[in-house]
């Protein structure tokens, strides 16, 4: 039965047990001072004012300092989302903000009736099956694996059963992750930044920026699932167009200063990044550095490496991906299956470029740039 409390008012400390308790808890409770301004008033609702004893009232309070001990056993019980990621942890806060948007939107706050457990390889690729072995032990109600498909791979070699989402640059299909985009089948669903024509478009705008440039390079990491098909895929477009590409590969620091000395060296006009959450989304700073003291002018795969310094970039909005995978995410904690939930391919997709670092480079950007440039960077 819940209590009303009445006492000297805001000040009082009956008020401050009250603001002790959670909002749910608080609502069963009134605060109004005494007719006399000089006793505290406990009363079950609907009954008559009576002055409680102090035995009685400190039996109350022993009471009510058990009802936290209740709402956590509560907060125990709640779903958990188990976040499984190859990098470095540290998700941008907009993209963060778009997660828990979605995730909003289906009718879960973190903290209030959904918890999340984070577990990050930090670029250890190696450690992922037994933070995906953590996360099923644990046990989470959904994992979200995200960067890589080895991050996808390690949670379905770890359950059958708990539900996976992910997030990913790599075709799902031909990855073995699900059996169709329309219908993955298996306990497995997500987004893919995947698209097919999103490379010839990537060098399609390196070529019109530097159409003098008889060599290009594609840097890419090995160690990422995504790097073999991505480079089969680069290497294809630039084949139909008569562009000679080299591929350069990087998985460690020392080797992307490598990369770009060995670029320099063959005389590459330009330079495409490969999408790569394992190494180069920790590393924008040095990509864009180095490609400022080589002076090649490169184009990246997100708004995250013009924004640190890098020339251009043409990709998916991640925000709009992340804001997906939220609502993904809370669909499957009310219960739908991700066998019945169709992969999702971005629509939308955003070309930043800065006009500082052109400048830099001595490189006027043509008058389509302007034009079509979702954000200009000055």
């Amino acid at each position: 039965m819940p209590w009303q409390l009445c006492g000297y008012g805001r000040s009082d400390w009956s008020t401050k047990l009250i603001h002790g308790l959670t909002s749910e808890e608080a609502a069963g409770f009134r605060s109004q001072r005494g007719p006399n301004h000089d006793s505290i008033l406990v009363t079950p609702h609907n009954a008559p004012f009576s002055t409680y004893r102090r035995r009685e009232f400190i039996t109350l309070l022993g009471g009510a300092a058990a009802w936290p001990l209740a709402a956590g056993a509560q907060q125990a019980a709640m779903p958990v989302i188990g976040w499984l990621e190859s990098g470095s942890g540290q998700l941008s806060p907009y993209a963060s903000a778009a997660f828990r948007k979605g995730l909003n939107e289906m009718g879960y706050v973190e903290g209030r009736n959904v918890a999340i457990e984070y577990r990050s390889a930090d670029g250890q690729i190696d450690r992922l099956p037994e933070l995906a072995a953590e996360l099923v032990r644990r046990p989470v109600a959904v994992i979200l694996a995200t960067e890589t498909t080895n991050s996808v791979q390690a949670a379905m070699a770890a359950t059958a059963t708990i539900p996976i989402v992910f997030n990913t640059g790599g075709d799902p299909v031909k990855l073995g992750l699900v059996a169709s985009l329309p219908r993955p089948g298996g306990n497995v669903t997500g987004v893919t930044t995947y698209v097919g024509a999103l490379v010839s478009k990537r060098l399609e705008l390196l070529r019109e920026l530097v159409p003098q440039s008889t060599i290009m390079g594609f840097l890419t990491n090995p160690t990422n699932l995504n790097s073999e098909p991505n480079t089969t895929d680069i290497q294809a477009a630039a084949g139909s167009v008569g562009q000679q590409m080299i591929v350069l590969r990087a998985s460690t620091v020392d080797e992307i200063d490598a990369a770009f000395a060995t670029a320099a060296r063959e005389r590459a006009g330009a330079l495409l990044v490969d999408g790569d959450g394992l190494l180069f989304n920790r590393r924008v700073d040095q990509l864009a550095a180095l490609a400022a003291r080589y002076g090649i002018p490169t184009n990246y795969p997100s708004r995250i490496f013009p924004e640190a310094g890098g020339l251009i970039s043409y990709g998916d909005d991640r925000l709009e991906s992340w804001h997906q995978i939220g609502i993904y995410v809370g669909r499957i904690l009310k219960g739908e299956k991700p066998a019945d939930l169709p992969v999702l391919q971005p629509t939308k997709f955003e070309f930043v470029i800065n006009l500082k670092t052109a400048k830099a480079l001595g490189i006027t950007f043509p008058p389509s740039f302007h034009l079509r440039a979702d954000e200009v960077i000055e």
